[in-house]
């Protein structure tokens, strides 16, 4: 059965994660829903002290260990200081297109478990009071977070809880369009993410088994460039996270992205075949690319010396890093890819036999 039969729940599990702040470092939320998702479908999920969530899945043959990956956390930012007059200012949790921030709204994790609410704006926000509110570049220097909140000093923020090393989350508004579209923040990679827990819920919907022993990975750290280091013990990883769509790209919205080469070098000539002809095998709308700047949670665990081969895959998203935005169709293609590699397609069946 394809992804596109479990639009419901990919559509429920893509809200479900995007309603759980998760800037990078900050997993709490996230992986309580993931543990509590996974384990209501019948798996055992651990957490590692790295902050990863893993499932492990026996499958039909022995002799080779895969493992897939996801990574959950996702851009943000944290406080770094506190104005005289209360202005939060903060420092980026990975790398935003900075000036999609203006103007957003945001949630500010305070010491002792509270959450405040705010807007991301720059020093010149008003066109009736500065000369250059059109012009002034945004910049981390230039940018504040208002707190909704009637403070007017340093030390009233602080009583409230919040100072340097508090976690600032952005409300991804996610939106899926009459026509299939799925405009959201952090679709890289709750996108992927979605992928994976559809890959297991159909696996226990359809009583299916991988081809081979399988450990599902959701991490954490990824957009500070070690989500997955401390991966180990399998033989391959195949990431699932964003493709890239833009200028020079083959791939759209619609489509499954298959990366051959990102900002690091070549991913493993034999996986990247080996997805091309599953992508055909099964009548997969796919692309694939080159991503001139990109790392995912394959570079990390080989910089960690992971001695495993290494793919990466995604649905095709747009303007990434700022409101982005994909199309089911491109998940499912991503998902039923995931599946194919998995041995769920039509190429291996997947039963238990």
């Amino acid at each position: 059965m394809k992804a596109e039969n479990y639009r419901e729940f990919i559509v429920g599990a893509l809200n479900e994660l995007m309603s759980a702040d998760s800037p990078t470092g900050f997993p709490e939320q996230v992986n309580r829903l993931l543990k509590d998702k996974l384990g209501g479908m019948g798996y055992a999920a651990e957490e590692s002290n790295k902050r990863l969530v893993k499932v492990s899945v026996a499958g039909r043959k022995g002799g080779l260990r895969r493992a897939v990956s996801a990574h959950t956390d996702t851009l943000g930012a944290m406080v770094r200081g506190v104005d005289a007059d209360g202005k939060l200012r903060f420092t980026c949790l990975g790398g935003p297109v900075l000036p999609t921030f203006d103007g957003e709204y945001c949630r500010i994790y305070a010491r002792g478990g509270k959450v405040y609410t705010g807007t991301f704006l720059c020093d010149s926000c008003s066109c009736h009071v500065f000369q250059d509110a059109g012009k002034l570049e945004r910049t981390e220097k230039t940018m504040f977070v208002r707190l909704d909140e009637d403070v007017r000093s340093a030390q009233e923020v602080a009583a409230l809880g919040i100072g340097t090393g508090c976690f600032i989350a952005l409300d991804p508004k996610t939106t899926v369009t009459g026509s299939g579209f799925v405009k959201s923040r952090f679709l890289d990679d709750k996108a992927g993410s979605v992928c994976l827990l559809t890959a297991l819920y159909r696996m226990k919907q359809e009583g299916l088994l991988p081809e081979y022993d399988t450990d599902f990975y959701f991490t954490n750290y990824e957009e500070t460039g070690h989500g997955a280091a401390s991966i180990s013990g399998a033989d391959e990883l195949l990431a699932v996270d964003m493709g890239c769509v833009g200028g020079g790209l083959a791939c759209r919205e619609t489509q499954v992205s298959v990366c051959a080469k990102d900002s690091r070098g070549p991913y493993d000539h034999e996986m990247v075949e080996r997805l091309i002809s599953l992508a055909e095998a099964e009548g997969i709308d796919y692309a694939v690319d080159v991503y001139p700047h990109y790392g995912s949670d394959v570079g990390a665990a080989w910089s960690a010396g992971a001695d495993l081969k290494g793919g990466l895959i995604g649905p095709g998203v747009h303007a990434s890093h700022g409101m982005e935005r994909t199309h089911l169709k491109g998940i499912f293609a991503a998902a039923d890819l995931l599946c194919a590699y998995l041995g769920l397609g039509k190429s291996g069946k997947g039963n238990n036999d």
